[in-house]
């Protein structure tokens, strides 16, 4: 006999979201839940039945890493860190493993995955005696000059949400959920950090009276900028970052009755 699952009322739900970020780039290449920030948002979930749902996701959060806490020789004499906020904004679809409903004392649990696609915003910045510099208009790895032809990368990037997460119903009214989600990115510069060291000469030009400040977060290691033009600044791969942390959701109504309950 084949088994359909039962197709529940279509329902909505609003929540909360609560937990940590991190990032996978140059200056954390594989620390999984390393350099770890406080992250939170709001989600609307919209179930299409008890297998599936469509999610909006509103999400902030931040990254950062530090070239000198790493054990690799490179990193540690590149010296280079940074921090940067990341706003994101994202559509997601969810698969239930179990068929899953937040007022079904028999349909309360279930594994489930996501994914979708959204854009978020960065704005890198880079630490220099106490002060944290946006490093996009400084141009660190010569973007825009003779030596480099590329523009500047842009501060606002599309992203591909996708994970795993856990779903229970709490009182029958509430649903919990514990995810944990990464996106796959299109840049290599959410760390500012991709390419190759710049030909100074042309950087400073470009910088006028910013030159000093560029070629300082251009290059933070011991070796001249012009022995290092041309070599290894970053591995020319995409960044990723994460969102890990918990839902707690309410059908609206529900939360508006539990208001007026009170009165």
């Amino acid at each position: 006999m084949w088994s359909f699952p039962s197709f529940a009322q279509k329902s909505s739900e609003i929540g909360i979201f609560g937990g940590c970020s991190f990032y996978l780039g140059d200056l954390n290449p594989a620390g999984f839940f390393k350099f770890l920030r406080p992250a939170g948002g709001v989600i609307y979930r919209y179930n299409i039945n008890n297998r599936f749902s469509a999610r909006l996701n509103a999400l902030v959060g931040s990254v950062e890493a530090f070239d000198n806490r790493s054990s690799s020789a490179f990193q540690q004499e590149r010296n280079l860190n940074f921090k940067s906020p990341i706003d994101e904004l994202s559509g997601q679809f969810e698969f239930n493993f179990f068929e899953y409903e937040i007022n079904n004392p028999k349909e309360s649990f279930s594994p489930y995955i996501f994914g979708g696609f959204g854009f978020f915003r960065m704005n890198p910045q880079g630490e220099v005696n106490g002060q944290w510099v946006e490093l996009q208009p400084l141009h660190t790895e010569g973007q825009g000059t003779q030596f480099n032809s590329n523009a500047p990368y842009h501060l606002i990037q599309p992203a591909i949400p996708f994970g795993i997460g856990i779903k229970v119903s709490l009182f029958k009214k509430v649903c919990l959920s514990v995810e944990w989600g990464m996106r796959r990115t299109f840049t290599g510069y959410l760390d500012d950090v991709n390419g190759v060291y710049p030909n100074a000469s042309q950087l400073a030009a470009q910088q006028g009276p910013n030159a000093a400040m560029a070629l300082a977060m251009s290059n933070r290691s011991n070796l001249s900028s012009s022995s290092l033009a041309g070599t290894e600044r970053g591995n020319d791969k995409d960044d990723w970052y994460s969102f890990a942390g918990i839902i707690i959701s309410f059908h609206p109504k529900n939360l508006v009755n539990q208001c007026f309950s009170y009165f």
